[in-house]
């Protein structure tokens, strides 16, 4: 695990939302290590597991996410490259991460709203990014819903 990456988790009620939301933590700081290490993903997942308490965790959605990024990454990329104003490799390691973590749930994982997945790359940079980074998720974010999810967004925006 990187040093200075690794806040303390929020007590919680073990509800499926946070159990989700901390499992997107864990998962970010996975792929985060992934990206700079470029260590196996089991040897990471693995760790990761050793290291931390996963009884508050969505073990199969961190494993479905760290995995799922990995195997997409080039689509994934592809699908929000254009919407920056800087090359992919040329982003802050946790921004990119942030990215691909949140492209991928907007791509594979219909079944949570767009603002869902916005909100949590918001918040993820905003706990692991620099002072201002979560501005620049929100916008890509925001661009990328209207072209990964354009009926959902219209929808949304007539209500």
């Amino acid at each position: 695990m990187t040093e200075g990456f690794n806040p303390p988790a929020k007590s919680g009620k073990g509800s499926k939302p946070s159990a989700r939301r901390e499992a997107r933590k864990l998962a970010l700081q996975a792929l985060y290590q992934w990206q700079l290490a470029a260590h196996s993903l089991n040897e990471i997942e693995a760790q990761f597991r050793v290291d931390n308490d996963f009884s508050r965790i969505d073990a199969a959605y961190f494993r479905e996410i760290l995995h799922g990024v990995a195997d997409d990454v080039q689509a994934l990329e592809a699908a929000f490259a254009p919407l920056l104003d800087r090359s992919v490799d040329a982003l802050d390691p946790v921004e990119r991460a942030i990215l691909r973590l949140c492209a991928w749930e907007m791509l594979r994982r219909v079944d949570i709203p767009y603002r869902v997945v916005i909100n949590e790359g918001i918040e993820l940079a905003k706990l692991f990014g620099a002072t201002d980074g979560h501005k620049f998720i929100n916008g890509v974010l925001d661009r990328l819903a209207v072209q990964l999810r354009s009926k959902e967004v219209t929808k949304a925006r007539r209500v």
